[in-house]
């Protein structure tokens, strides 16, 4: 009853999407309000589970310690969008969403919550000390994958596009285990840092693990579910409408970072950049890695090419994010000043999402 009780968003989740399974249809028809209405609604209930997913996570995180902590939040955040984006491009059968997702996804989590953590943690606590080989380590990584699975591509000539996807599959699932491996056996240390304080950022929880895990579970499928309804609504409402065409990938690459985004932030505010850090360059990495080989997958099985070639404006920004970050995290501790330069770059990928 007590877990009931914790989790009754997921019983006001059940409740709609029943309700929404036998008046769909109705509320599809009932006129773009009641489409927004709706759309608004389960938004909200799908970002309300995204912050359970959170705690989950960082109960898991607390007992588990770093880096299996934030690995385990970074791939929860990130199944959460592979759900929600197979859904909608089911759905909507955009062949960029999954490309403008990403994208959306590496600019939201380097620039706004490595940004804003920075700023929140430089002015409560000053400079904020993090382990350097681990920024060092995200950003090779991200330089890599990024060029091997969203810049190359627009270099392959369509008839090949299904051996470069196989190709571009086989090297960041080797790509993804290697630095796995790294991550927690040879180099787990550069992914730690020693603070002098004890780690109160997080909540231990009163449920045994595997209740954590199930529950963890259990709120991906009911966010999968929702998706679904959320998916019909979202393309009613942009029908027509003079919305950024990027809107519904931004919004996906919102609900998977929600709970990143909290976490992050106490994190900073606790004086714990290294949480930070693993969970803003962690984040990003975590959805190259591994969203990447699964659209493609779904692309092979579908016959159905997806355009994962980034535009030159989105390789621009990509390209910005990374040469900062690069030399803002090259001597181990944040500022004030180098959160504000990411923050700024956020700001920018937002007025280019209505400019552009």
């Amino acid at each position: 009853m007590n877990v009931l009780l914790q989790e009754k968003i997921l019983l006001i989740a059940l409740a709609l999407a029943l309700g929404f399974g036998f008046y769909e249809h109705s509320l599809l028809n009932a006129g773009t309000a009641m489409t927004w209405i709706a759309f608004a609604i389960l938004f909200g209930v799908i970002v309300s589970i995204s912050m359970r997913v959170a705690h989950h996570a960082e109960v898991l995180a607390q007992r588990l310690g770093e880096p299996y902590g934030t690995m385990i939040l970074t791939i929860a955040a990130v199944v959460v969008e592979v759900v929600m984006l197979v859904i909608l491009m089911t759905g909507s059968h955009s062949p960029t969403l999954a490309r403008d997702t990403v994208y959306s996804a590496v600019m939201l989590d380097i620039n706004g919550i490595l940004g804003l953590a920075a700023i929140i943690g430089g002015l409560r606590h000053g400079e904020q000390k993090y382990n350097l080989d681990s920024a060092h380590s995200y950003i090779a990584m991200l330089l890599v994958t990024l060029g091997i699975a969203m810049v190359i591509p627009e270099f392959i000539q369509p008839s090949a596009w299904q051996a470069y996807s196989v190709f571009t599959i086989a090297i960041t699932v080797l790509l993804y285990f290697a630095f796995l491996r790294i991550q927690t056996i040879e180099h787990r240390y550069f992914f730690e840092y020693a603070y002098d304080a004890p780690d109160d950022a997080g909540h231990h929880g009163s449920n045994t693990t595997p209740t954590h895990i199930t529950l963890l579970v259990a709120s991906v499928i009911m966010i999968g579910i929702l998706s679904e309804f959320l998916s019909a609504f979202m393309a009613k409402g942009m029908a027509g409408s003079s919305l950024p065409l990027a809107l519904p990938a931004v919004l996906v690459a919102l609900v998977s970072a929600s709970p990143e985004i909290l976490t992050a932030l106490r994190a900073a505010r606790a004086d714990r950049m290294q949480t930070a850090i693993n969970i803003a360059l962690g984040a990003s990495l975590a959805t190259v890695l591994l969203t990447i080989p699964v659209i493609e997958g779904f692309a092979l099985v579908t016959g159905v090419r997806i355009d994962m070639a980034m535009t030159p404006l989105q390789t621009a920004m990509v390209a910005l994010t990374l040469f900062a970050a690069l030399i803002s995290l090259h001597d181990g501790e944040t500022n004030v000043l180098e959160g504000t330069i990411h923050f700024s770059l956020f700001l920018t990928f937002v007025a280019l999402m209505f400019l552009a």
